[in-house]
């Protein structure tokens, strides 16, 4: 019986940063499968390798060693131009920050990705441009600036600019994490509208709430995927609710 092929498949991956005479092992022997249509949430505590690993995921950053498929096609040792090729047809990119550019205007913002596309007309760009605001609820902000929204609102507008390209998957780090709880419900509820409709996404997350409401949970320590079990069994042992500052591994 022939299995489905996954979206993303990661066997063997690390990542190691090399800072003057010090080796950090950030990532170690990571495997991990992502389905079209699975939302999938990462957690761990700080300083786990998390946001390393989305990194990598979203061709921002290489691998040291591993393989990294992306529709079955190995992306893993792309070079930098090849990697961004892929990451703005294929990876839309959700930052905690929103990453806004504070002088272009709502609709400016979004349209951003589609700018590098080849064979795209203005008309094509504004109509996708507002079926992605509509979708996210902010097409009547769409003449407006970051610093005229609200923290919720800026971050609608991001998740309107990962969309717009039809990526194969949503990338999100830490999507709630500069937002009240009121904003971050919010944005929630449009990640999981977006997932019932379809959406392929992979959250990063430090908030065990918003983690369960994923489809799949992944659990991170120290650089590797460990199951459920290994990970409650270590974190009473280390206390790791305390964030691990001095671990020196990447979020």
């Amino acid at each position: 019986m022939n299995e489905t092929a996954p979206l993303i498949q990661l066997e063997g991956l690390s990542k190691v940063f090399h800072t003057d005479e010090m080796e950090t092992h950030a990532l170690s022997d990571v495997a991990l499968r992502i389905d079209a249509g699975d939302f999938v949430a990462i957690t761990g505590p700080s300083g786990c390798g998390k946001s390393t690993l989305l990194s990598i995921l979203g061709l921002l950053d290489p691998a040291s060693s591993g393989r990294y498929a992306l529709h079955g096609k190995d992306v893993a040792q792309l070079d930098a131009r090849g990697r961004a090729r892929i990451r703005n047809g294929q990876i839309g990119f959700i930052f905690q920050a929103f990453n806004l550019i504070a002088d272009l205007s709502v609709e400016e913002n979004v349209a951003l990705p589609l700018t590098y596309r080849e064979g795209t007309s203005r008309e094509d760009i504004r109509q996708r441009v507002r079926e992605v605001l509509e979708l996210v609820g902010m097409v009547h902000r769409q003449r407006h600036y970051p610093g005229q929204l609200s923290g919720g609102q800026q971050q609608r507008v991001a998740v309107a600019r990962a969309l717009v390209g039809n990526p194969a998957i949503l990338l999100a780090d830490e999507p709630t994490g500069n937002l009240d709880s009121r904003n971050g419900e919010s944005v929630m509820q449009l990640l999981e509208q977006l997932h019932e409709t379809g959406t392929t996404l992979c959250m990063v997350t430090h908030d065990a709430a918003f983690a369960r409401r994923a489809q799949r949970i992944v659990h991170m320590l120290d650089g590797r995927i460990v199951d459920e079990d290994t990970f409650e069994r270590l974190r009473h042992e280390k206390d790791i609710a305390v964030p691990m500052v001095a671990s020196g591994v990447g979020a």
